[in-house]
């Protein structure tokens, strides 16, 4: 089974500023581990992903401590980082990947929507595998 509860390690970020970052709103009470894979809602309000094809925000670039009276959080949109694939899933090298639920990719099929798109598989991946994904190429 799949670790819902992993979360996205920066192997290298890329852009200027690197990483590329951008902030989105978040709630005060809400508890955010650094790495995690982040949706956007409505208000460009950011929360973490839950399930397939929620639309991708980018990668925490910090915890976001819960009732820390902080209302906002910085995501990473730009480099390569490891991140989970989905159980009974693989990838191959130069397949795109989307959200497939909490901290949690599969490969884009035909009824993935675009906004879940992450980005582009670095390296093979067998059910459940950590692996390079290139976040930001082609939006």
């Amino acid at each position: 089974m799949a670790n819902a509860n992993a979360v996205a390690v920066i192997i290298e970020l890329l852009g200027k500023p690197e990483g590329c970052p951008v902030r989105y709103a978040c709630a005060d009470g809400t508890g955010i581990p650094k790495g995690t894979l982040l949706k956007i809602t409505d208000a460009r309000l950011a929360i973490k992903t839950s399930a397939d094809n929620d639309p991708f925000a980018g990668v925490a670039a910090f915890e976001k401590v819960a009732s820390d009276g902080s209302t906002s959080i910085t995501a990473y949109t730009h480099g390569i980082f490891d991140m989970e694939q989905k159980t009974g899933v693989t990838s191959s090298v130069g397949e795109r990947v989307s959200i497939a639920g909490e901290n949690i990719l599969t490969k884009c099929g035909a009824t993935d929507l675009l906004f879940a798109d992450v980005g582009i598989a670095l390296e093979d991946a067998a059910a459940e595998d950590i692996f390079a994904v290139l976040v930001g190429s082609g939006f």
